[in-house]
């Protein structure tokens, strides 16, 4: 699947237009983007080539993921596992983006993880956007 996005995404980037690509992309990118990135190294969602992947989409490809540019900060999760209390604890995942093009990416500037409602073991990744 992989594979045949990223040529997607190439001729995207390259068409001048402006994109957001809003969803669950199942994999935590970085190891500030889920609470126990140790532990699940080897488990799929942190793999190293997914991971790298990610890398390619927000380097060379030339994607951005517009959350990160405007909030650093750990434990910004969108997913909890049902089991234990995840959830209660914030032991999560950021698997959902809002993945952008340059100009957006530059426009981005506020962002938000819409956890006071429970709609499911995903909470919205809201962005704010000028121009």
């Amino acid at each position: 699947m992989m594979d045949h996005l990223k040529p997607h995404l190439e001729h995207l980037a390259r068409d001048g237009r402006d994109y957001i690509i809003c969803g669950d992309w199942n994999i935590a990118h970085k190891e500030i983007d889920l609470k126990n990135w140790r532990a699940n190294r080897k488990n799929s969602g942190f793999l190293p080539e997914e991971r790298a992947w990610l890398d390619e989409v927000f380097g060379p490809v030339g994607f951005h993921d517009a959350f990160r540019r405007v909030d650093p900060r750990p434990e910004q999760y969108t997913w909890w596992s049902n089991r234990g209390r995840a959830w209660d604890n914030n032991v999560g995942w950021r698997l959902d983006y809002q993945v952008v093009t340059g100009n957006l990416a530059e426009n981005a500037k506020k962002a938000r993880i819409h956890t006071a409602d429970r709609f499911s073991d995903h909470a919205p990744l809201i962005m704010d956007y000028d121009g």
